[in-house]
């Protein structure tokens, strides 16, 4: 079964892909990633954009099963993409320990990926990701991130939307991300490094123990809208962050990294409306590129657990101060770069 069910309490798609439970159990002498595999080139490769085997979308989707059995059981066809990004062809690299030149080809392959899959008029939303570490789930080591086309804005990224286009609204334009981006820089306290393009800093209500974001200088809504350069530098950006989280316990330290591109517009112009359309025509314009780490530890073996109040209620609470876990970041990140 795959398929996509609408929740009409909170008005979000749900991504039902039960085939996925039959994904098998990789050898653990074997990896599809790595050259010999049958899956990636025998040659070997830099980077490499590969097809998910066991996709939750597709763009040749089935149709739904006949188990709508009421009005309000809306299903439709799971359409969309899901593609693999393969950070190298060496099955024990890490991002850290990527050259620049490496990570120059990584941050090409998201660009290109988000401009592929922006391309195809039925896909609404490009989220570029990476999952580290058996903490949040990964079964399979080899360096990689993953990217989803949507057919549909999901509803984290639609609060933040709208939230932009409010803001933007109510204050002549101006961008909420420009104006967060100027106060964490004039306070300072929580700022980890920054770059001639991208600044790094713990935000003053971060949820997350360890949650750090990478923010753009200039306003720039998507990666395909980037300079070079900066492109370039959101690459070693990207890979100085991850080097930053393994020195901070000495130890490869898991987290989701998220990133926060504009919608594509797709087919109903998601770009300039999300669900509801109440802010108007400027939601894709206030967005800002963004990204984001979710980190599972609150130390080196103490894990944050996202109990009662995140899960059910949407109401996080941070068990650490944000100004002291910035400083413990600054730290690691001296120390990574030392290396």
């Amino acid at each position: 079964m795959a398929e996509l069910r609408y929740n009409p309490i909170s008005r979000e798609w749900v991504m039902i892909a039960s085939h996925r439970q039959s994904r098998p159990q990789m050898p653990k002498d074997w990896c599809p990633f790595c050259p010999g595999s049958g899956k990636v080139p025998d040659e070997g490769f830099s980077v490499l954009r590969y097809a998910n085997d066991f996709p939750a979308l597709s763009q040749s989707p089935p149709e739904p099963d006949d188990v709508a059995s009421g009005p309000l059981f809306e299903t439709r066809p799971a359409y969309g993409r899901c593609d693999v990004l393969l950070y190298s062809d060496e099955h024990t690299a890490t991002l850290a320990g990527l050259s620049n030149e490496h990570v120059h080809k990584v941050a090409g392959l998201w660009r290109e990926c988000y401009e592929s899959m922006a391309a195809d008029p039925g896909i609404r939303y490009v989220f570029l990701f990476e999952n580290r570490g058996e903490a949040v789930g990964v079964t399979m080591p080899h360096p990689h991130g993953q990217a989803y086309g949507y057919s549909f804005i999901p509803k984290k990224i639609e609060a933040e939307l709208l939230g932009a286009a409010s803001y933007s609204r109510e204050h002549g334009g101006q961008c909420l991300y420009c104006a967060l981006l100027g106060e964490e820089r004039r306070d300072g306290r929580r700022i980890i490094f920054e770059n001639e393009y991208f600044t790094v800093y713990v935000p003053f209500f971060s949820p997350i123990t360890y949650g750090a974001y990478v923010a753009a200088r200039r306003h720039v809504p998507h990666v395909a809208a980037m300079t070079d350069a900066e492109l370039r530098a959101l690459g070693e950006t990207i890979r100085d962050c991850a080097g930053m989280y393994d020195a901070l316990f000495d130890m490869p330290f898991p987290y989701m990294m998220c990133m926060y591109n504009a919608p594509t517009g797709g087919a109903d112009g998601a770009a300039d409306e999300v669900v509801g359309g109440s802010v108007g025509a400027n939601v894709g314009d206030a967005h800002h590129f963004h990204v984001k780490f979710f980190p599972p530890l609150r130390g080196a073996d103490r894990q944050q657990f996202f109990a009662s109040s995140e899960t059910g209620a949407g109401a996080w609470c941070n068990p650490n101060c944000p100004e002291d876990k910035a400083e413990e970041l600054r730290r690691a990140y001296r120390k990574f770069i030392a290396k």
